[in-house]
């Protein structure tokens, strides 16, 4: 993984000392909140409902074990000793005092991490495939792009005021893992007559106006990328809604100007963007690359394993995918405990965490956007192992991409901009569901839930979103069915009128139940939801 050089670890520690100062300043009472917002903004520190959160930026979602072990020692010693994995691919620490940001960003430096871009109207983290660099199925590794990508948009001089906040997605797969058309600028690398190139889509996005982004470009070879992702940037800069908050999004610029003209726009920008050589020299991507260069992986390994204990099996089988390299595996991590609260994880679970990683998957951890870890490289003969210690630590639950599986915000439990709250009832949707039995027979069942419009649960792309709303100062839940953020993307249609947080889930097991009515073998929900139409699913929740 990358290693900062002495330019990414001054940055960081001036940002750390510059911070410091501000805050000394706003305790002093020498700056008000209205001047302070900004700057803590900038540094990653929101304002919630009942304390300061702090959002720790993971680039592409790649920790170490170090870094991994960081996190806990923040959750520990400045938190309540938890952490919430994010689906930007970050932590969020929800209980921070002022006064102790300054020395958290300061430790968090000592092992190359920090808060910069993870909240404000700039490029912010750029998310990837979780599976990078393991993944059978992609051309090539997306994460030297993506760290390309990070130091390209870092203090931007001209897009680090944006109309509005910007999101990047780059994969290397046709299997989608990452939402990327859902993301203000899509990226999915591609090899065309053996050039490495890149497929380019642009004004995807959720929130109060959910849109699937645009392919703007078939093909742009690799050594033009940033040329063209500068010219399409330019151009949302320069027409992008300013004067008003919920139309600033590059979507609604998409939306206003149409693809064909912004495409031609872009164009245009682009044949001037590439006389000024910001494209980087092939040495410099190189250096990058060998920062993710593959670990040393053992041959000859042998691709048995002993399914003898069942419970293990039935892991195996729901958590655990197949790695590039024979005798390998990728081990998925689930943080969705029946009862749990989804992407929360505890000190002692992070370093548990941290401790596999260094152990099993050659000091290596992804964070993806499910809101779940993953152990990229873990030998075939280690996963006995792997998963009696994940059992000691509750976190072998064998729900992956299971209904209890579920991505939710913070919600109204602390977040100062949510409607209703969405901890309590993903809590409930999973003890309703809680027989794994039943779970499995279901199928890939991705259900999301969202607190408010902003829709930081994904509840659009959710084969079974919920949005929570207040009506008339009471919480009400909004059933949606049909979206997907993977390679067959689509939104969620709103069934109709909400229910209250116990009337939502009987809504949804009556959707379940219906699916087992009609389902033909091997299909998805997904698929028997686009095969039989959305009425067959209306009629069974309404009646």
């Amino acid at each position: 993984m990358y290693q900062y050089d002495q330019y990414d670890q001054s940055i960081v520690d001036a940002r750390v000392e510059e911070f410091r100062d501000q805050v000394k300043r706003r305790l002093a009472g020498q700056m008000t909140e209205d001047r302070f917002k900004p700057l803590r903004l900038m540094n990653g520190l929101y304002l919630q409902l009942h304390a300061y959160m702090l959002r720790v930026a993971v680039p592409y979602g790649t920790l170490s074990s170090r870094q991994m072990r960081m996190l806990g020692h923040v959750a520990r010693k400045y938190d309540r000793g938890y952490g919430h994995f994010t689906t930007r691919q970050n932590i969020q620490f929800n209980w921070i005092k002022l006064e102790d940001a300054p020395d958290i960003l300061a430790e968090l430096a000592t092992v190359e991490m920090h808060a910069i871009q993870t909240s404000g109207n700039c490029i912010r983290n750029i998310s990837s495939d979780q599976f990078a660099g393991a993944a059978a199925d992609e051309v090539t590794d997306p994460r030297p792009w993506a760290e390309l990508l990070r130091q390209w948009s870092t203090f931007h001089p001209e897009f680090t005021y944006l109309p509005r906040k910007f999101k990047i997605a780059v994969i290397a797969a046709a299997e989608d893992r990452a939402a990327m058309r859902l993301h203000d600028i899509g990226i999915e690398l591609l090899k065309k007559d053996g050039v490495l190139g890149a497929k380019i889509f642009v004004g995807g996005g959720m929130g109060r106006t959910p849109m699937i982004a645009h392919e703007i470009r078939d093909f742009v070879t690799a050594d033009e990328l940033l040329s063209y992702l500068e010219a399409c940037l330019r151009v949302y800069n320069r027409y992008g809604r300013r004067d008003n908050i919920y139309k600033a999004r590059i979507k609604i610029l998409l939306h206003e100007l149409g693809p064909d003209e912004y495409r031609r726009q872009v164009e245009e920008e682009f044949a001037h963007v590439k006389t000024l050589g910001i494209d980087p020299p092939v040495a410099e991507l190189e250096r990058i690359s060998a920062f993710f260069a593959p670990p040393a992986f053992e041959s000859g390994l042998s691709d048995e394993v002993d399914r003898s204990d069942p419970d293990f099996a039935v892991w195996l089988d729901q958590n655990v995918k197949a790695h590039k390299q024979p005798g390998y595996a990728i081990v998925n991590v689930s943080l969705k405990p029946v009862g749990g609260i989804p992407g929360d994880a505890s000190a002692d679970q992070i370093d548990v965490m941290a401790d596999l990683g260094e152990r099993y998957s050659f000091d290596e951890l992804r964070v993806t956007h499910a809101q779940n870890i993953v152990l990229p490289h873990v030998r075939k003969a280690d996963l006995y192992a792997v998963w009696q210690k994940l059992t000691e630590a509750g976190l072998a639950e064998a729900n992956l991409d299971l209904i209890s599986d579920i991505i939710a915000c913070p919600g109204l439990d602390y977040c100062s901009l949510a409607n209703a709250r969405s901890i309590p009832l993903a809590q409930k949707i999973a003890q309703r569901f809680s027989d794994l039995d039943r779970q499995r027979d279901l199928g890939e069942l991705k259900l999301k839930i969202s607190g408010c419009i902003n829709a930081c649960g994904h509840h659009h792309a959710g084969h079974i979103g919920i949005l929570g709303v207040d009506k008339k100062g009471k919480e009400n839940y909004q059933l949606s069915l049909g979206g997907s953020g993977a390679e067959d993307v689509s939104l969620a249609k709103i069934t109709g009128p909400g229910f209250d947080e116990d009337g939502v889930v009987d809504a949804i097991e009556r959707v379940t139940d219906r699916f087992v009515q009609v389902r033909e073998p091997g299909e998805r929900f997904l698929d028997t939801y686009r095969r039989v139409g959305f009425e067959t699913f209306k009629e069974a929740i309404y009646g």
